[in-house]
């Protein structure tokens, strides 16, 4: 098959990996693009593989939330150029065309392109598009789109760098909406940032974990160094690694003085900011461990503490049984998050030190926490 430069620029965009590694990669697959993500991944040259699913056309996606938060509407339109995307006609277009998402019952491409536009019903959804495709002269098409509804909860949505990617949580709870607004916006952004494939690690198939570890093989032979180790260890390797990112950890696996920072999520801005500064204050203190605790899944924590060079603290689940949560006052059940706290446990397993924050936007007192171990 012949490798065209739209190709290699689509995987490129895929994976963030070097225009001829892309190239050496489709070659290599015969241009399949899923076997291509593949190939880099197994080279350890993929930027990221949350990349991996995202579309390379052009285009926005936009979604819309009803009043009550109970249905939301998700949609992707493409166009050929990025000028267009931009356009503010094509902007306005595809926010319509999430509002007849909205309205709709239908599930098939088909039969939504063929109901009655929502804003004029003498034309179809398809017409509707043949007509704006006159106007901007460019191709475009409704390439995906998917409604949610939530009787028992609420419906957050996000959408990030002007409409690359759009999110929808749907949320089981008997809280209002107002009350998690902001959590559900940290969720989705969470998503759009990692792309987690899983809730918790009971959803974790045992075909997901062989998965990766052949993935985790298939590095390890690419090293030089690596490769050379006998196989038994490499296999040790292998499995310690996954393991690692699935183990239970308990108070008695830790010890000497302790700082506990617990965050709902790992990969939102507040969060973002609070890890990396502990991240930095743990290379100046001396006999002491700290211990980052969230909901996220472990495979997400990994990926992202490796894109943001986390690597001085302890990144912990509490995914799995809420055990830390519970046990420390601060898994917030209406939610099924932890809130944001500071926790310190002396030598002799006491807590010697707590803060709670009173909005789950604020940052903790790092200055009162640190003093605290010193």
């Amino acid at each position: 098959m012949a490798i065209t430069a739209g190709m290699v620029k689509e995987l490129r965009e895929m994976t963030g990996a070097g225009m001829m590694d892309c190239k050496k990669a489709l070659n290599e697959v015969d241009g399949d693009m899923d076997k291509a993500v593949e190939f880099l991944r197994e080279k350890g040259l993929a930027a990221a593989a949350k990349k991996a699913s995202r579309i390379a056309a052009e285009g926005i996606v936009a979604t819309l939330v009803s009043d009550d938060k109970k249905s939301a509407a998700i949609v992707e339109v493409n166009a050929e150029t990025d000028f267009v995307a931009k356009n503010e006609v094509f902007q306005s277009y595809v926010a319509r065309v999430a509002a007849q998402v909205l309205a709709s019952n239908n599930t098939t491409m088909e039969a939504f392109m063929a109901e009655p536009w929502i804003d004029d019903a003498s034309f179809t959804v398809e017409q509707e598009l043949s007509q704006m495709v006159a106007k901007i002269g460019e191709k475009l098409s409704i390439r995906r789109f998917e409604k949610v509804t939530n009787e028992n909860g609420v419906i957050a949505s996000y959408i990030h760098a002007g409409g690359k990617i759009g999110v929808l949580v749907n949320m089981d709870t008997t809280a209002s909406a107002e009350a998690v607004e902001e959590c559900g916006k940290n969720v989705c952004m969470q998503v759009a940032a990692l792309k987690p494939q899983f809730t918790n690690r009971n959803e974790v198939s045992a075909e997901h974990i062989a998965h990766e570890k052949e993935i985790l093989l298939a590095q390890i032979m690419n090293d030089p160094k690596e490769s050379q180790k006998p196989a038994k260890v490499i296999d040790g390797i292998v499995t310690g690694r996954i393991n690692k990112e699935l183990k239970e950890i308990t108070l008695k696996d830790t010890s000497g003085k302790r700082i506990f920072v617990i965050v709902p999520s790992v990969d939102t801005p507040v969060c973002d900011r609070e890890v990396r500064r502990f991240n930095e204050e743990a290379a100046k203190l001396n006999n002491v461990s700290i211990y980052v605790v969230s909901m996220d899944l472990p495979f997400a924590q990994s990926r992202w503490c490796g894109s943001a060079g986390i690597d001085k603290v302890t990144i912990l689940s509490d995914y799995k049984n809420r055990d830390f949560g519970k046990n420390y006052g601060v898994y917030i059940k209406e939610l099924g998050l932890l809130t944001r706290a500071i926790i310190i446990v002396d030598e002799n397993n006491k807590v010697s030190y707590v803060e709670y924050c009173n909005e789950v936007s604020s940052e903790p007192d790092y200055e009162a926490a640190l003093n605290a171990v010193k």
